[in-house]
C-alpha cells in the first residue's frame, strides 16, 4: 500500500509562511531545489488543498519562461505529468493534470492507497491538518530553514492527541536548512 507523505520548508519556528504570507525565506538554494526535485520523483499522486494549487499553478506554463535554468525547467517536467487531487469548496475548475477531490479525504487517500505507485504527498497545511487529524499521514517530511518568522501558517496544527514518530532520515545542506523525516509509529 501507498504512503501518505506530508512534506513543506518550515521556519525553525514552524511556520510554512511567515504573518505577511510569504515565504521567500524559503529562497533559491540549488542544493535543497535539487533535492526536493528528487524528492518528487517518488511521488505518485499529488493531493493538495486550494491555495497550494492556486500558488503551484505557476508551473503549468513556466516552460513557457525563457528566464528558467535548467533546474526549474526539470521541476515542471516532473511536476506537470503528475496527477494530483485538488481539495476545494471554491474552485469549479482545474487546470493540468489535476481533477477535483469528488470525495471526502479519508474516502480519497484510502481509493489512492490501492492505485498505482509512488507515494501520495499531501500538501497544504489546512489540508495537512486535517489528514493528520484523521491519522492518514505515515510520514514528515521538513526542510527546517534557519529563519524565525514569528507567525504564519504552522507546519503543525495544533493537534488534540500525541503522535509518536521516528527518525527515517536526516540531512544539513551547506545553506544551513536541514531536512527532518519522520515515520509515525503505529
Amino acid at each position: 500500500m501507498r504512503d501518505v507523505t506530508y512534506s513543506m520548508g518550515v521556519s525553525l519556528d514552524g511556520y510554512i509562511v511567515g504573518p505577511d504570507g510569504d515565504f521567500d525565506w524559503t529562497g533559491p538554494d540549488p542544493e535543497v531545489f535539487r533535492f526536493v526535485t528528487e524528492e518528487i520523483r517518488g511521488v505518485g499522486v499529488y493531493v493538495l488543498g486550494r491555495r497550494l494549487y492556486e500558488t503551484m499553478l505557476y508551473w503549468e506554463a513556466a516552460d513557457q519562461d525563457p528566464s528558467l535554468d535548467d533546474s526549474k525547467r526539470e521541476w515542471a517536467a516532473i511536476w506537470n505529468p503528475l496527477p494530483k487531487g485538488v481539495f476545494s469548496t471554491m474552485l469549479s475548475t482545474v487546470q493540468g493534470n489535476a481533477r477535483l477531490a469528488s470525495g471526502g479525504l479519508v474516502e480519497e487517500i484510502e481509493r489512492l492507497r490501492t492505485q498505482g505507485q509512488g507515494n501520495i504527498a499531501i500538501g497544504g497545511a489546512t489540508l495537512a491538518a486535517e489528514a493528520a487529524a484523521l491519522d492518514l499521514i505515515d510520514e514528515y517530511r521538513a526542510r527546517v530553514y534557519p529563519v524565525l518568522v514569528g507567525g504564519g501558517i504552522p507546519f503543525f496544527p495544533g493537534g488534540k492527541r500525541r503522535v509518536d514518530l521516528a527518525l527515517a532520515e536526516s540531512r544539513t545542506f551547506s545553506s544551513g536548512v536541514v531536512y527532518l523525516s519522520y515515520r509515525v509509529v503505529r
